[in-house]
């Protein structure tokens, strides 16, 4: 461990048995913070998610857990009530030093039925070449799989439900859900004091709050809300030294992309287009959020960091 943070210091973590949270929880752990990571798994997935809590304790940190549904507001007064005496028996600087919203529940629903039109073009591309069509989408589909990214637009779509597209309020949940939460749980923070003085905020957003995916309306609107409700948190909360940011990761194999159908084919597009030639991973984005949490970055405030290697930048893509 690199005992970089004051010793009565600590993270509070939305979302933070998987992904971007459980990748921040290790790297602000390793320096020395102290962990309250909020996680909802099913019992199954304990068994992986304990282990790494076990290497945040084995770094001689504080670590308390709760497997709870963090959107709940009776939920979340029960996580402060118990964070609040853990904080109490530190020093005069103890306190919430980071914030991290990173939970990702949301509805990927078209809006309308889909009209294909991809498998008309094998179709077209087959009898020119005169294969059967099946038998070019087969071997389209089994190279894509292998690793052949440059072949996405030939590999079959991803299949959306023909039957249930997204509603109102689809969208009122998502957005709560992963943008407008965040709020409660800056307000609650601060009415109880908790906040350490420097205090740093931070969201998480992803190209499509300018891009739209199929799928994916619902979940870029709640990406809106939260950076707009970011900015307005480093606005009025600066007075009091807090700090609010939003990263913008590149696409990133977590459990949260996995969801999205036609993850693979995003993924092979970010593969061609970044000048790295891979993915965004989680400990390059928990990296960021630490650089950020030091003091030296105390005067960066109501920004979108991106952090995907140049990825949103490149025109190019490789074959």
């Amino acid at each position: 461990m690199i005992d970089e943070f004051a010793a009565d210091r600590w993270a509070l973590v939305l979302g933070g048995s998987s992904g971007f949270g459980l990748a921040t929880a290790h790297k602000l752990a390793r320096h020395g913070m102290n962990l309250c990571i909020v996680h909802r798994d099913r019992r199954a997935a304990l068994a992986r998610v304990e282990p790494e809590f076990e290497k945040i304790r084995s770094a001689g940190v504080k670590l308390l857990s709760f497997n709870v549904d963090a959107l709940d507001p009776e939920r979340r007064a029960s996580v402060l009530d118990q964070l609040t005496p853990a904080i109490e028996a530190g020093s005069g600087g103890a306190g919430v030093a980071v914030l991290l919203h990173s939970i990702a529940l949301g509805n990927l629903k078209l809006l309308v039925p889909e009209r294909a039109s991809r498998l008309r073009c094998v179709a077209a591309l087959a009898e020119r070449v005169g294969v059967p069509a099946d038998a070019l989408q087969q071997a389209a589909d089994e190279l894509f799989e292998a690793g052949g990214d440059a072949l996405h637009p030939l590999a079959r779509p991803p299949a959306y439900s023909d039957k249930h597209f997204l509603a109102e309020d689809d969208f009122a949940r998502t957005i709560y859900s992963m943008g407008t939460s965040l709020l409660g749980w800056v307000q609650d923070l601060f009415d109880r004091g908790l906040f350490a003085a420097d205090a740093r905020v931070f969201g998480l957003t992803s190209e499509g709050n300018s891009v739209a995916w199929k799928g994916y309306a619902a979940v870029a609107a709640a990406k809106a809300a939260l950076e707009s409700l970011a900015r307005s948190i480093a606005v009025e909360y600066a007075p009091y030294g807090i700090r609010c940011n939003v990263i913008q990761a590149g696409i990133t194999e977590t459990p949260a992309l996995a969801a999205i159908p036609g993850s693979a084919q995003l993924k092979a597009q970010a593969r061609l287009r970044n000048p790295f030639g891979r993915l965004t991973t989680p400990d390059d984005v928990a990296n960021v959020i630490y650089l950020l949490s030091t003091r030296e970055a105390a005067w960066v405030n109501g920004e979108v960091i991106r952090v995907d290697g140049g990825e949103h930048v490149s025109g190019a893509t490789s074959g």
